[in-house]
C-alpha cells in the first residue's frame, strides 16, 4: 500500500475591489515537503470575475497568476524569490497581502498522489 504524504495548500483568491472583500476563487497552490513539491493550478472565470467587478483587467490578473507558477516551478525566471527552497517560495506565495490577487489561510492534509490532490482541489474550490 502506497503511504500518504503530509501536504499544505492554500486556496487562490482573485479580490478584484479589495475595499469591497468579495473574491472569486481562481487557484490552488499545494506543497509537500517530502516530496519536495510545490504546484499550482488556475482556472479563471471570467463571468464570475465580472459578475463582482466589471472593469477587472483580465490580462493583467493573468500575469499575476503566472507569477504563481514561475515562484512554484522556481529558478531564474521567477527571480530572487525563484531561488529559495520550495518551502520558503510556498510561504512568500501564501503570506497575507493586499493586492488583487491573495491566497486563503494554509491547510493540510494527507495525500497519496499529490498531482491528483491538486486536480481535485482545483474542482472543489475552484470550478
Amino acid at each position: 500500500m502506497q503511504e500518504k504524504h503530509l501536504f499544505e495548500y492554500a486556496i487562490v483568491r482573485l479580490v478584484p475591489c479589495v475595499e469591497r472583500e468579495e473574491f472569486v476563487n481562481v487557484g490552488v497552490v499545494v506543497y509537500c515537503r517530502e516530496k519536495g513539491y510545490l504546484r499550482s493550478a488556475f482556472e479563471l472565470n471570467e463571468a464570475r470575475v465580472r459578475a463582482i467587478c466589471s472593469d477587472v483587467d483580465i490580462d493583467e490578473v493573468r500575469e499575476h497568476l503566472r507569477s504563481f507558477e514561475q515562484i512554484c516551478t522556481g529558478g531564474e525566471p521567477a527571480g530572487p524569490i525563484g531561488k529559495l527552497p520550495a518551502g520558503e517560495r510556498f510561504r512568500w506565495l501564501t503570506a497575507p497581502r493586499s493586492t488583487i490577487v491573495q491566497t486563503s489561510p494554509v491547510h493540510t492534509g494527507l495525500s497519496r498522489d499529490v498531482d491528483e490532490t491538486l486536480e481535485a482541489l482545483l474542482v472543489k474550490m475552484v470550478r
